[in-house]
């Protein structure tokens, strides 16, 4: 999110001597995107950030993508999802991707990350189904509850401490940086009138962890497909202040103000980021439109040159049948979809909404992982037939 935010003790101008109480230098750190043009931040550490001690065995950290599954449409039911793993990285689950973007889910058990993460290639946006706890960073806390967005920009070192109680979490990874809306913005950067969200929505790091005491800390770099062991003799977490453009933040689903209109309105009103090559969108509660005639159920579509997810949050979502929450639907490009047989007349007349759904629309085509084969309803491509039974779904409403 890139509006100017400045947190502890920074000095007059940059790159100039900022002396600690010892009469030592603090260690200045640029972290920044795209080179020397993208957002950036200027650190200030008590240590140096360099002072590698130890180099451990790259692990092994991927998925393998399935390039030859048929062609159709997609349900993946994870709600009952067993994880992989206690910890957060080992109990990510990575279910699609492509050259852009994966989307992996997470439900970890343990509380508190043991060491420090750094994705090194990637963007990552989390989105908060359950749970609650706060983000740990070099650039100071943010605090998450359910349906937060969390941007965690590449390169920012961080830990992810959870509060008591399960945690679901959808987590997008992207390949260039995660922005929000250039429609929403005028040529300064600023948020627009008519944007769906404000700057004031925006919840950046609020306090800074001064950990000072040397010793050895792990930190875990994920970069082409491996997890990097690094260790170092002192904390990333000793940063005494800093000021830039360059942060992760935390932004609410329930902030997003939705827009409606007369008739129904297509997909781009719910984009709430961008990034190369694709987008995220957030279905809120909202009115439905208020034309005499108008039909609230999307119309049927084809999708020439994007493939679309919606992973389902809370609701029961108008156009679909037999879907539960925590689902993924995926309908690829190549072929139409729409609403399921008897929801579009099912639709008129209602008033308002409350579904919750995040969706992702690639611009390239995605693919299954390995992993999510085991999610997959198989009978859903053919579930537009008017006389298929559909399963009721499984689960009543997790969110308010």
């Amino acid at each position: 999110m890139a509006f100017y935010h400045r947190i502890g003790q920074i000095p007059h101008k940059r790159h100039t001597q900022f002396r600690q109480p010892d009469g030592s230098l603090y260690s200045e750190q640029l972290v920044g995107t795209l080179g020397f043009h993208g957002v950036s931040s200027l650190l200030y550490h008590i240590h140096p950030p360099t002072e590698i001690r130890k180099v451990g065995e790259a692990i092994p950290y991927g998925s393998r993508l399935i390039r030859d599954r048929a062609l159709q449409p997609s349900h993946l039911r994870t709600l009952s999802q067993k994880t992989t793993g206690p910890d957060y990285l080992q109990a990510r689950q990575t279910l699609m991707g492509n050259a852009d973007v994966t989307m992996s889910i997470c439900n970890p058990t343990e509380r508190r990350m043991q060491y420090y993460y750094k994705n090194a290639l990637a963007d990552e946006v989390i989105f908060v189904h359950e749970g609650s706890g706060e983000l740990w960073s070099q650039l100071g806390i943010v605090r998450f509850e359910p349906g937060d967005y969390v941007v965690i920009p590449r390169t920012i070192i961080h830990q992810l401490h959870f509060d008591e109680g399960p945690v679901r979490l959808l987590i997008i990874e992207s390949f260039s940086p995660i922005e929000t809306c250039r429609r929403y913005r005028n040529h300064f950067g600023q948020l627009l009138e008519h944007a769906p969200y404000c700057e004031r929505d925006m919840r950046p790091p609020h306090e800074l962890i001064i950990q000072e005491e040397p010793g050895e800390y792990l930190v875990q770099v994920k970069k082409e497909g491996f997890l990097h062991q690094l260790t170092y003799g002192h904390s990333p977490f000793d940063v005494v202040g800093w000021d830039g453009y360059f942060y992760p933040y935390a932004f609410s689903i329930h902030d997003f103000e939705p827009i409606t209109g007369r008739i129904h309105q297509p997909p781009p009103v719910h984009q709430t980021f961008e990034a190369n090559n694709f987008v995220i969108c957030s279905f809120v509660p909202r009115l439905f439109d208020y034309h005499p005639l108008a039909i609230p159920a999307p119309y049927n579509h084809s999708n020439v040159d994007s493939d679309e997810v919606l992973y389902y949050v809370a609701g029961n979502f108008m156009s679909r049948k037999g879907v539960d929450l925590a689902s993924f639907t995926w309908h690829p490009s190549g072929i139409p979809h729409g609403p399921h047989p008897g929801t579009v007349e099912a639709s008129i007349g209602k008033k308002e909404t409350h579904e919750l759904a995040v969706m992702v629309d690639t611009f390239r085509p995605l693919y299954l992982t390995e992993a999510a084969l085991q999610y997959v309803d198989e009978h859903y491509p053919m579930s537009w037939n008017p006389d298929y039974k559909h399963e009721p779904p499984r689960a009543a409403d997790m969110m308010d």
